[in-house]
């Protein structure tokens, strides 16, 4: 259960570069419809994983129960992309980055209203204190064509919370890692299409390489942040997935020039440190039990 607990460490550790690799190479692409990035985003990894998954299809059980929770499994993440990278592209990357980060609080919600699991008082205490943290990276003018894009940022990480308690889900059913990656980016793949053939852009070679390695990005992320939920619980180990705020904080400072402001600074500051305390609350919980 510990070398579980560590291999779900280090998945997500992977993972979080990964993203925020991804976004950057998103955020390089220029100007591109959403859904075309969103296509080649998930085309590579969907190549990526049949490839991989062509020697063991036959061992997949499915039934309705299962192919429901992977078709909502995918509907939540495909949402949650397209918001993702409408934010790459309108805010801060580090911004951006910071209120899909929200996820985990989400996760917790929803985990409360679709799996009945119980919300104890310090979640509660530490999801209200994050939503206040989202609300310095915000910087709501109530005016919502002034901070429209941050909202739409921020229901990225909503809907990523969704995403991530049906694939905790997926893998208590023990649906294979690489066939969960392979359904969500294949569905999003055939979604995404119609939308992106009657608005595609022309791009030049250079965009075509940057989208087609913001895919390899995105594949890695998908198969690392898929084994660490299968491998440990996401309030053991979702804290870790806000070191990509600071990958992105970096990586957009040196390839954008980009510099948060105080306010969202702060906004970081609170929102991480929300999520170290569920970790080691639960962590400290666990371990009293196990005395």
């Amino acid at each position: 259960m510990k070398n579980d607990k560590t291999r779900g460490t280090i998945f997500m550790l992977a993972a979080a570069v990964s993203f925020a690799m991804m976004f950057v190479m998103v955020k390089f692409s220029g100007d591109i419809p959403t859904v075309q990035k969103a296509f080649f985003r998930n085309i590579v990894a969907f190549i990526f994983a049949i490839t991989l998954l062509r020697k063991n299809v036959e061992k997949i059980e499915l039934n309705k129960k299962v192919v429901k929770d992977l078709v909502l499994r995918s509907v939540f993440g495909l949402t949650s992309v397209i918001c993702n990278f409408y934010a790459v592209d309108h805010l801060l990357l580090s911004d951006a980055n910071m209120l899909t980060n929200t996820n985990p609080f989400f996760a917790i919600l929803f985990s409360y209203f679709l799996l009945k699991e119980k919300i104890k008082p310090y979640q509660i205490v530490a999801i209200s204190v994050a939503f206040i943290g989202a609300l310095f990276v915000i910087k709501p003018s109530f005016q919502i064509f002034d901070f429209g894009d941050s909202l739409i940022g921020l229901c990225g990480g909503i809907f990523a919370g969704a995403a991530y308690v049906w694939l905790r889900k997926l893998g208590n059913n023990k649906i294979p890692a690489t066939f969960v990656v392979a359904f969500f980016s294949g569905f999003s793949c055939i979604v995404i299409l119609p939308f992106m053939i009657f608005s595609y852009s022309h791009m030049t070679v250079n965009q075509l390489v940057i989208l087609l390695v913001a895919g390899v990005f995105a594949g890695f992320g998908q198969f690392f942040i898929t084994n660490a939920y299968y491998k440990a619980p996401a309030k053991e180990i979702s804290v870790y997935m806000y070191t990509q705020v600071i990958f992105a904080a970096v990586l957009g400072f040196l390839f954008f020039d980009q510099r948060p402001d105080m306010y969202s600074i702060i906004g970081y500051l609170i929102i991480i440190s929300m999520g170290a305390y569920i970790f080691f609350k639960k962590k400290n919980e666990i371990e009293n039990v196990n005395k």
